[in-house]
């Protein structure tokens, strides 16, 4: 049996620092409001598709990134983005063979889960949320996601990660 090297580390840590990219994207009003936590999705991805190299690891340390950049209370975001990767590598099996906007409804649970979990570290500190809003980012992402599956799934494909 032969060991296959791992391949296309350039693309998954291009992949993020886009999604990082475009989560810091200022925006005000409605849109503002729906932008999606692109990460978050960017990470989804990748525990999807490469549930034996992306993992919770990588989520600890892509959601220490996210922390330091939102400068939030280091290990909030971290905490969030490690069960984030928890649950999906358990799921990937059922998860990877649906159609992408079936894919979409496991991904609003996520990022609903994600969500609480930071927005309760949020008001154990003191800090909850100022309105009803904190939940349209997890809606935000659920719409965007089969565009992004079909961009991250190409990419992979085309550079042949593995």
């Amino acid at each position: 049996m032969t060991a296959v090297r791992p391949t296309g580390g350039w693309i998954i840590a291009s992949s993020f620092l886009l999604a990082f990219l475009a989560t810091s994207i200022p925006l005000s009003g409605w849109p503002g409001r729906l932008w999606p936590d692109w990460v978050a999705m960017v990470l989804i991805y990748w525990c999807l598709a490469l549930p034996y190299r992306i993992g919770i690891g990588t989520g600890w340390v892509v959601g220490l990134l996210v922390d330091v950049g939102r400068g939030a209370l280091l290990g909030q975001h971290a905490l969030a983005f490690a069960t984030l990767a928890y649950l999906t590598v358990q799921t990937h099996r059922r998860i990877r063979v649906l159609p992408p906007w079936r894919q979409a409804i496991s991904v609003l649970a996520f990022l609903l889960l994600k969500q609480f979990l930071v927005f309760w570290i949020s008001g154990v500190i003191g800090y909850p949320p100022r309105d009803g809003w904190y939940l349209a980012p997890a809606v935000g992402g659920m719409i965007g996601w089969p565009l992004l599956f079909v961009i991250l799934r190409d990419a992979r494909r085309h550079f042949q990660v593995t």
